[in-house]
């Protein structure tokens, strides 16, 4: 026994272990275990096909996710996130093919609406002190409809690659010769270092995480609680417009009545990758990872012959082994 924990207590000392999070590198060896496997049932797994749509899937998740983990990491939610970035992303091409306006325009109205929206979620959570499931479960409702409505019900086609106004597609995917390269990649991995070192160098970061440990304790030492944890969801609000436009670059048409589900892809991500459910801490770095974990699992399960049905088993598993791991972490600390 004594033995177990000395090479436990060894492990988790290991300079590298510290600096990078026992979690995270969990998620890594998932990571590269599952794409091993797939790699190893399924020959068509290896195409660069595989990898793009993986890349695909995981640009607009993340951005959802990069969000929502500030929301989290206060000790609350937000289930707007994938009826919202569907509507979001319905108003913007709305505004593009049928008034005219152009891309940019569309794309500012996207972000702006999302982060209309993240501020309303705000005022009813820090405000009127609403449960934030319950908030943002009306908001999730508020903003299907709405999407339908300004539409008239019928999809939206954002304008295609090869048109005057298909530049913004190349913003995540370029043609090369014959071949394609995910770009977007790149900007993920910018935006996830530039929020990394908001979440955890900058007072904002810090007073976000000070509220999810707790709040009132973070109220009596003189901090602005309710602007600060209104911060969170206005930053869940705009990387769900960025999240919008991410689909619209990728997918060729924005369906009405479509979205609910995917935020539990991105919450799931958010929460494999560290983020406690709890409130009070989190990693950017660690969503990002987690969210790969669920878009391997998204393109991989197919190539073997398993049902969509599957993913979800297979994620929920994963999800519960990640907040089992969160618990005891919060155990061994108490």
């Amino acid at each position: 026994m004594s033995n177990n924990k000395s090479k436990e207590s060894a492990f988790t000392n290991n300079p590298i272990v510290r600096a990078i999070g026992t979690q995270k590198i969990v998620v890594i060896i998932v990571l590269l275990v599952l794409f091993g496997f797939f790699c190893i049932m399924s020959p068509a797994f290896r195409n660069y096909s595989t990898i793009l749509s993986i890349f695909d899937y995981s640009y607009y998740i993340t951005f959802m996710a990069i969000g929502v983990t500030f929301a989290l990491i206060t000790g609350g939610v937000d289930l707007s996130i994938g009826t919202g970035m569907i509507c979001y992303g319905l108003i913007g091409g709305y505004l593009i093919t049928q008034k005219g306006m152009p891309v940019v325009v569309g794309i500012i109205v996207t972000i702006l609406v999302a982060m209309l929206i993240g501020t309303l979620n705000g005022v009813l959570v820090a405000i009127l002190n609403l449960p934030p499931f319950i908030a943002t479960l009306g908001t999730m409702m508020l903003v299907r409809g709405l999407g339908s409505i300004i539409t008239g019900g019928i999809s939206i086609t954002w304008p295609p690659a090869g048109s005057e106004q298909g530049w913004f597609r190349s913003i995540f995917k370029i043609s090369i010769g014959e071949g394609k390269f995910p770009i977007g990649f790149i900007w993920v991995i910018l935006i996830v270092v530039i929020m990394s070192l908001i979440l955890n160098k900058s007072k904002i970061g810090r007073y976000i995480i000070a509220i999810g440990s707790n709040k009132e304790a973070t109220r009596l030492s003189g901090v602005n609680v309710i602007k600060y944890h209104m911060i969170a969801y206005i930053i869940s609000g705009f990387f769900t417009g960025l999240a919008a436009v991410a689909y619209a670059a990728t997918f060729q048409a924005v369906a009405p009545g479509t979205g609910a589900g995917l935020e539990l892809d991105a919450i799931g991500g958010a929460i494999i990758g560290g983020t406690s459910m709890t409130g009070g801490s989190g990693s950017i770095v660690g969503t990002l990872l987690g969210v790969f974990i669920m878009s391997m699992l998204k393109t991989g399960l197919p190539f073997i012959g398993l049902q969509a049905n599957w993913q979800q088993i297979i994620t929920g598993l994963i999800l519960i082994g990640a907040v089992f791991m969160d618990v005891m972490k919060k155990k061994k600390k108490a």
